[in-house]
């Protein structure tokens, strides 16, 4: 779906009432969404302004992310949240942390956690295609199960955190203190004695 053509559904925004609002006629309105015809630049910034989103938006195929970006900005628009904190977020890499606000409106939080779910689901998916015929496809059988079985539960988080430590997948300072260090001292013996 057209960014424009999403936005107006969002808003409840008729085409007629856009073109009224931008004094053009419908049938411009309709070009667009039906890509036909470019939004002409002048008329980007009083979009970007009335519906409080970027301009890249508007004229393009929109993804389940870019939908859910303009959702939130929408209900930032609507319900002017207060940051009430911040939560440290592992990277998309990693190797760093990046500060994540936390709203008062759960409704903006929940777009914030389903925007996460769906990039690492995306990441999830790349890793399977990288081969046709992927060595290691037990492996994702199993962390799907545990996943499942087990997501919630702290050994589980602990084990998958050291783990991520021994292969230098996560930075240092990820730890919960001497608990977690001891954990993964007794986890790392049981893999040596395994010889992995």
């Amino acid at each position: 779906m057209i960014g424009l053509e999403y936005v107006l559904g969002l808003y409840n925004m008729q085409h007629i009432e856009l073109a009224e609002r931008l004094g053009i006629k419908k049938q411009n309105i309709n070009l667009w969404i039906k890509g036909k015809q470019g939004i002409p630049k002048k008329y980007i910034p009083i979009l970007e302004s009335l519906f409080n989103i970027n301009g890249d938006y508007l004229s393009k195929e929109l993804n389940e992310i870019e939908k859910l970006i303009i959702q939130k900005e929408k209900l930032k628009n609507d319900l002017k949240p207060i940051i009430k904190g911040y939560e440290n977020v592992l990277s998309e890499g990693a190797e760093t942390f990046y500060r994540s606000p936390v709203y008062d409106k759960e409704e903006i939080n929940e777009i914030d956690r389903s925007i996460e779910k769906i990039k690492i689901a995306n990441r999830f998916k790349e890793s399977l295609e990288v081969v046709d015929k992927h060595p290691y496809m037990d492996t994702y059988r199993i962390i799907i199960e545990l996943l499942e079985k087990a997501g919630t539960e702290i050994i589980f988080h602990k084990t998958l955190q050291a783990l991520a430590h021994y292969l230098n997948a996560l930075p240092d300072n990820i730890t919960t203190g001497d608990e977690q260090k001891e954990f993964e001292t007794e986890l790392f013996e049981v893999l040596d004695d395994h010889n992995y």
